[in-house]
């Protein structure tokens, strides 16, 4: 895959986790007025939507925990307050696993894929469509984080 889109996949999760360091652990936790969930579910879907598009929808086992892809995918809310252990994996795997993707994209571990149109109307044929993807998926959900984040700084 392009040097270029890792990079910008990085720093968008990179961002991400800036937000939630210079977040308290309430604030990252709280739905505001005016939103269904907060910036650590925004947060822990981007990681278990990267999971699905990337490796389910490729018959390829998911390489993080099944809860937290059950957590976090699209059709859930915040049900919990998310404790600092969880929100340190969750920072972990965010970037772990855009590795060990990189990794599996160079040893040819996926080779098949069902096919899936997303919510934002993009049909996906091949991991690699998924790839090139998630990126706006991931960019998307941080500018909600980011908004959640500027409603709670005007109370």
């Amino acid at each position: 895959m392009e040097n270029t889109l890792f990079k910008t996949i990085i720093q968008t999760r990179k961002n991400f986790i800036e937000l939630i360091e210079t977040s308290t652990i309430e604030e990252v936790n709280e739905v505001p007025a005016g939103f269904n969930n907060n910036i650590i579910w925004n947060f822990g879907h981007i990681i278990s939507s990267q999971q699905i598009l990337c490796y389910k929808l490729a018959n390829v086992a998911p390489v993080i925990e099944a809860q937290y892809i059950l957590d976090y995918q699209k059709g859930t809310k915040p049900e919990k307050f998310i404790e600092a252990e969880e929100i340190n994996i969750l920072k972990d795997l965010a970037l772990s696993t855009i590795d060990k993707l990189a990794e599996d994209l160079n040893n040819n571990v996926f080779v098949s894929y069902i096919v899936r149109t997303t919510s934002y109307g993009i049909e996906l044929k091949s991991t690699i469509e998924a790839v090139q993807f998630f990126p706006i998926h991931d960019a998307y959900h941080y500018g909600c984080a980011s908004s959640i984040k500027k409603a709670l700084n005007k109370k």
